[in-house]
């Protein structure tokens, strides 16, 4: 992590990851980038879902392969580099028919590594699998909820997802959130976690730092009108004036509310819950 002297307010706090040590080249290859605009936080008919999304960068997409459908054909890490749309690094590999793709990479890649698809792999980092073939106790990265349908699970910086057990055709896998999931052992994953764990030390240290990001102000709801919230108005600093704190929609938030949908097709798939506060 790379600190920085207090020359002002903003700087006393702010940290960031030293990405020029690990990145081997500072361009994209152009033949897989391409451009693309945002959603900002807006569904298919321009209403926002999500708030506070908006402005930042302009960004270069990068297509990365999740699907990995080359099985044993061996590639080679030939860069390492940033990329602005996710927070772990990614890889441009060769494979042995000449093919380049861009892969996300573990945390301890190197170029040159040789990695490889295949129900046989080694279990080394950056091999990928079948959850069946993937002892218990192994930490994976780059994982698929249905088999050959992508990775799903664990993509972002420093994350992993521990193989926990086996049974009926199922494998048991402890989520980040603590959460234990049940998913089918034909689905696969890369053995390893994914690199650049020091991003969650990052401190922004500044607003502006957020804007650069994409990421709006939120302002609380204590702090508006009564007609922009539920919670807005009253003479000088007042409470929300009800038991639950509930959202600008008017639905119930936060304080430990649930908000999953009570009959989801993948209930049956959750083992345990993940923990919420202090139980």
């Amino acid at each position: 992590m790379k600190r920085y002297k207090p020359t002002t307010p903003s700087r006393r706090q702010t940290s960031s990851v030293e990405v020029r040590k690990f990145v081997t080249v500072s361009e994209p290859l152009k033949s897989l980038t391409r451009g693309f605009r945002r959603a900002n936080g807006r569904n298919n008919t321009g209403r926002i879902t999500t708030r506070h999304k908006g402005g930042g960068h302009k960004r270069l997409y990068r297509e990365i392969d999740f699907v990995y459908n080359k099985l044993n054909v061996p590639f080679t890490v030939k860069t390492i580099e940033y990329d602005p749309n996710r927070s772990g690094f990614i890889g441009l590999v060769a494979y042995k028919d000449g093919e380049r793709r861009y892969v996300l990479l573990h945390k301890s890649a190197k170029v040159g590594e040789v990695y490889i698809v295949s129900e046989t792999a080694p279990l080394t980092a950056g091999n990928r699998l079948p959850l069946k073939n993937i002892p218990v106790g192994t930490f994976v990265y780059n994982v698929e909820l249905k088999p050959r349908g992508g990775a799903k699970i664990a993509r972002s910086g420093g994350n992993y997802v521990e193989v926990s057990a086996k049974d009926g055709g199922y494998v048991d896998l402890k989520m980040p959130s603590s959460e234990i999931r049940k998913v089918l052992e034909t689905a696969w994953a890369s053995i390893g976690e994914v690199s650049n764990d020091e991003n969650r030390l990052t401190n922004l240290g500044k607003a502006g730092r957020s804007r650069w990001l994409g990421i709006r102000p939120t302002v609380r709801g204590t702090a508006m009108n009564p007609v922009d919230h539920p919670h807005g108005g009253g003479e000088g600093r007042q409470g929300r004036g009800r038991r639950r704190a509930i959202s600008i929609y008017g639905k119930p938030t936060g304080k430990g509310q649930k908000s999953r949908r009570t009959k989801k097709y993948s209930n049956k798939h959750i083992v345990r819950r993940r923990k919420v506060g202090n139980k």
